[in-house]
């Protein structure tokens, strides 16, 4: 059985749409425990509401990164984290950090990745005049949102589109990939070569809603 632990800043939308995957799949797995660098994230609560313990490890307790990122890391490997889920985690971590969960820590990220790496991605695929725009699940890096790809969900820009009704539409796109990549994961299907995935018995790892 593989113990997850999910770190979050906010709301814990993909933390719910893992959680409920889960359970309407059976997946042989352990929701360890939620740690939060806010203690107003809305996400804590959704972790309570399914049973799932919480914890607040408030970076700004912390003097330095690094210190923040020890005590995360304490908190993590008590928990016996196989898998680390940052779903909207609001801290960039030390290089330390990363290395320390290379191969078993993923993110994801609301850009069809290399395209808009950072904030204000949808904003930006619409100032760009694309016609697509999407999410990315990866592996964890020390050069932020760099790492290797797992999956890539593709939704429509449409005409009268805002930022704010992008963003909705690419939400749901993340939480059926998000999902999707962490069950490749606990069932032992991805393998990293170089800087790709690849994913065994081969599926698709570019899902469109378009």
């Amino acid at each position: 059985m593989h113990a997850i632990v999910s770190l979050i800043s906010g709301r814990g939308s993909n933390l719910e749409a893992i959680v409920k995957t889960a359970t309407a799949k059976s997946w042989d797995v352990q929701f360890a425990g939620v740690i939060s660098n806010n203690p107003e994230a809305k996400g804590l609560e959704v972790a309570r509401s399914q049973g799932i313990s919480t914890q607040v490890v408030n970076h700004r307790d912390f003097v330095s990164r690094e210190a923040f990122d020890h005590a995360l890391m304490s908190e993590i490997d008590r928990l016996g984290a196989d898998l680390i889920v940052l779903a909207g985690f609001m801290r960039i971590l030390t290089p330390a950090f990363i290395k320390h969960y290379e191969g078993r820590m993923i993110n994801i990220h609301p850009s069809l990745l290399p395209l808009y790496p950072g904030l204000h991605t949808h904003q930006r695929a619409l100032d760009g005049g694309d016609q697509k725009h999407g999410a990315t699940v990866h592996f964890v890096s020390a050069e932020v949102d760099q790492g290797s790809i797992i999956c890539q969900g593709e939704v429509p820009i449409l005409p009268n589109d805002d930022a704010s009704s992008l963003a909705a539409r690419v939400l749901k796109m993340e939480h059926y990939i998000y999902p999707l990549a962490v069950e490749w994961f606990i069932n032992q299907r991805l393998q990293i070569e170089g800087n790709t995935v690849h994913v065994h018995p081969p599926e698709s790892q570019y899902i469109s809603f378009a």
